[in-house]
């Protein structure tokens, strides 16, 4: 057994000060106490749970910083073409390769859990390989290198939009039947039983990428001990499009053909009307937002404080890992709703503690796990730990401790993540996946 004392500590209630975490071999806590215990390893650092990336798309990591020349009337779908291009050029290799740097780069930012939101299941001819989770399974081997828990989302992707068939360019995502996807859902649940904090979750593209039959059967006929992660009302024209063909606005849809629960996971969801905000939010269903893309992209602001007013549940997501920092996704998602409504409290009174505890809770339900204590006796340790000798952090009264991290930290004042009690910082290993990463992306920067 191992024992370590940090400054304070991140309890649900609260900060609990000079506090001890006694772990076991496996990872897992024994206890959370002010006890004096001599020979725990001190690290002066505030400690919150380890964060939770709800959405990714790791191979996108390689794109960062690549589609800021702007041609003409630059939108979400020329932005898309560009996507094509990069996933018709990876092989297994060099998605590894990727999502190995990616998933580095999350753990050094807090976070403990990725929830992979994976569609180039085939090679570069569209045709499956002979392991249908070929693709899938180079990800997971990633996550494990990396040191981070990964929750696998095969998706279902058979369109190119509602009642449309795909386009070349995205041959490599295509199930072309709700049997096809059952294989590659099962194939992936097989991999990820083979590695350790490995899990699989439902994953269906969007109602435009998925007949409506189908997607009921995803969600019906699949295992319903999983998360179900679905992309929905990202874009006006998806709206739009799907008011045409459909008859339904896509969250409108949801409601009234999917019974919908804490299981479900509704990526974005930009763009509701106050009905569609206020349902979705008594249904319990979580939204995944994602601010740096979603800024990044154009797709708009979601109607944060109305949903909240009704309860609602919400996580937060690196989607096209143009952020790789939670409290960022975290700032902007309130300085959104700031620009919008002239008012300032968008969590409350202690907002530091009501976001990261929002975040955490809906996010760990995006990767199965229905744990609601910040650092529970039987829990792995997974925590994230803030400098305290931080200029801003350093005096700061445990009041306002919370609040401070999270609107003033930044990456540099992050000096670990534990995950199932190992704890992960940056060190030479760091430089050889980086120069890795550096040539298997050269051809594509």
């Amino acid at each position: 057994m191992k024992s370590f004392r940090f400054k304070a500590i991140l309890q649900n209630s609260g900060w609990l000060e000079n506090a001890v975490v006694s772990i076991d071999d496996a990872g897992r806590i024994v206890s959370v106490s002010q006890n004096e215990d001599l020979g725990a390893e001190f690290i002066n650092g505030y400690t919150l749970p380890a964060f939770q990336n709800a959405h990714s798309h790791a191979f996108q990591y390689a794109m960062a910083g690549l589609v800021e020349n702007h041609a003409g009337d630059d939108d979400f779908w020329s932005w898309r073409e560009m996507m094509y291009q990069l996933a018709l050029e990876l092989d297994p290799e060099s998605l590894e390769t990727i999502a190995q740097m990616c998933y580095t780069e999350l753990v050094r930012n807090g976070y403990s859990n990725v929830a992979e939101f994976h569609y180039i299941h085939h090679d570069k001819d569209g045709v499956p390989y002979p392991n249908l989770a070929e693709m899938g399974e180079a990800l997971v081997k990633a996550a494990r290198n990396a040191g981070i828990k990964i929750t696998l989302i095969p998706i279902f992707y058979q369109k190119g939009n509602f009642g449309v068939e795909p386009n070349e360019r995205q041959r490599r995502f295509i199930s072309k039947s709700f049997d096809d996807y059952k294989r590659l859902f099962e194939a992936s649940a097989e991999v990820c039983q083979r590695y350790e904090h490995a899990n699989v979750a439902v994953g269906v593209h969007s109602l435009r990428g998925v007949e409506a039959t189908d997607i009921i059967r995803a969600a019906t006929e699949l295992p319903d001990d999983v998360p179900f992660h679905i992309h929905i009302s990202e874009q006006p024209k998806e709206v739009e499009d799907s008011l045409t063909f459909l008859g339904k606005r896509p969250v409108e849809w949801m409601l009234e053909n999917i019974n919908l629960n804490e299981r479900f996971h509704l990526v974005h969801a930009t763009h509701l009307t106050q009905m569609e905000t206020a349902n979705l939010a008594k249904s319990h269903a979580n939204v995944v937002l994602c601010p740096s893309t979603e800024g990044n992209l154009g797709d708009g602001l979601f109607p944060l404080r109305d949903y909240q007013e009704f309860g609602g549940n919400w996580s937060i997501g690196t989607d096209s890992n143009i952020g790789l920092n939670p409290l960022e996704e975290l700032r902007l998602l309130d300085y959104g709703q700031r620009l919008i409504s002239h008012k300032r409290n968008t969590f409350g009174r202690d907002a530091g503690l009501f976001a990261l505890t929002k975040a955490m809770v809906s996010g760990r339900r995006g990767t199965n796990n229905f744990e609601t204590g910040f650092f529970s006796v039987g829990a792995d340790f997974d925590a994230c730990v803030i400098d305290a000798n931080a200029p801003l952090l350093a005096n700061v009264k445990m009041e306002n401790l919370a609040s401070s991290i999270l609107y003033s930290a930044d990456a540099s004042h992050f000096c670990g993540t534990f995950i199932a009690g190992k704890l992960i910082q940056k060190d030479h290993s760091y430089d050889l996946i980086k120069q890795k990463f550096v040539d298997c992306v050269n051809k594509f920067r």
